[in-house]
């Protein structure tokens, strides 16, 4: 005999597969001084924005003690204060923040496919990438040890505590040079720890820190350890490592700054956004539009120049004004 087929259980069923996925108008991923501003505007232009947090909620200034040069705080504020005020004022406007991680994205098609964790499916009309950027770190554990007590990967946000201090720089490109020679104009000395016996900055950054009296470069240096009783009160290091002349030196500084680079948190996008040889998203000038039509990206994701919070948090404004007219081109 013909039995009808019962759809209740295939009805739910289907539910419980699809209750992974869920349609948003703005999906924002990371939360940052970018993603965070890019959320207020988005919330305030009714985008209803979805942030997911990612790894480091707040992003890297939840790692800084002390933000100084950030507009509206007089008496300055500690990085986890603004972030967490930021935060607020998303939240405020109607910003939906959650827990997770970008694992995987697919921008082939009109609708944009994120997926959280590797379960859940987001499907987004506009994505705002603000995955920001990691310093790399020589992976001491000094490193994590005096993190925020003398250990900075940003001399621009925190030589100015360093006023008339000793201080050292590790690197040897580009990034060194310029943060070396900042740091001069503040600090009493600055020792540039340069592993080789060459430096692989320009010509013109090599010659202004060979200009720069109280800079002086530590040739064939390696850092072996940083001491201190709670903040860094020196440096261990190993001169010429591996040579019949290796020879242990320390230095006595207040400062270390490493400026070996940053990578990018962009890795998850690459197979659909173009990226430079680094990982820096590629946007089109004066704009946060990426080459995928919908999917902007902003903050120190796509910024190798400046990296500061408040450059972060203008181009993440940018990221929101440029969804929400993506959107209304879109829907007329």
């Amino acid at each position: 005999m013909f039995k009808p087929l019962d759809l209740s259980e295939n009805d739910n069923h289907n539910q419980s597969v699809s209750s992974e996925v869920e349609r948003v108008k703005c999906l924002i991923i990371g939360s940052g001084p970018a993603g965070y501003t890019a959320a207020i505007y988005a919330a305030r232009a009714n985008l209803a924005p979805v942030m997911y947090e990612g790894l480091q909620p707040g992003g890297q200034l939840t790692t800084t003690t002390e933000v100084e040069n950030f507009p509206g705080y007089p008496e300055g504020v500690t990085g986890p204060v603004l972030m967490e005020d930021l935060k607020a004022q998303a939240k405020r406007f109607g910003t939906d923040i959650r827990w997770g991680i970008a694992t995987k994205v697919d921008f082939s098609g009109e609708i944009h496919k994120v997926w959280i964790d590797e379960k859940k499916l987001i499907e987004a009309e506009t994505v705002i990438i603000a995955t920001g950027a990691t310093a790399k770190y020589l992976g001491l554990e000094d490193e994590k040890k005096y993190a925020g007590s003398g250990v900075s990967a940003c001399a621009t946000c925190d030589g100015f505590f360093y006023r008339g201090k000793d201080v050292a720089v590790v690197g040897g490109g580009d990034t060194a040079a310029e943060e070396a020679i900042y740091l001069a104009g503040l600090a009493s000395k600055v020792y540039l720890i340069v592993r080789r016996n060459e430096l692989r900055a320009s010509k013109v950054m090599q010659d202004r820190v060979f200009r720069t009296k109280n800079i002086e470069v530590l040739w064939e240096h390696q850092t072996k350890a940083l001491f201190g009783d709670g903040v860094v009160e020196g440096a261990v290091l190993w001169k010429k490592k591996g040579t019949p002349e290796e020879e242990e030196v320390k230095i006595k500084i207040d400062g270390f700054f490493l400026a070996i680079g940053h990578k990018p948190n962009s890795d998850f996008v690459k197979d659909f956004i173009d990226t430079d040889e680094v990982g820096y998203i590629k946007t089109i000038p004066g704009t946060s539009k990426t080459n995928v039509p919908g999917v902007f990206a902003c903050g120190d994701v796509q910024d190798p120049v400046y990296r500061q919070a408040v450059t972060a948090a203008g181009s993440g404004c940018m990221a929101a004004i440029d969804a929400e007219r993506y959107l209304s081109e879109k829907h007329g």
